[in-house]
């Protein structure tokens, strides 16, 4: 699947919302280099950008913006 196809159904899933997308993609890039597990198959940290691993992520609904806040709680 191209690049371009897998951020469309990551925006998909966000209600086409493009900036809760780039948030909800810095918050999960800075999970994964804090040492967080991938959460899809087939991708990992040493051959692929964290940028990608994380759209990949959201775009199967791996991870959502509930997740990141309920995660990320002790810090608000």
């Amino acid at each position: 699947m191209r690049m371009e196809q897998i951020v469309a159904k990551a925006l998909d899933r966000l209600n086409n919302d493009r900036y809760i997308l780039s948030n909800l993609i810095f918050a999960r890039v800075k999970e994964l280099s804090l040492g967080a597990p991938v959460l899809v198959e087939n991708m990992n940290t040493k051959t692929h950008k964290l940028t990608d691993i994380a759209i990949f992520e959201i775009a199967e609904g791996k991870v959502t913006l509930e997740k990141i806040q309920d995660e990320n709680a002790d810090f608000f």
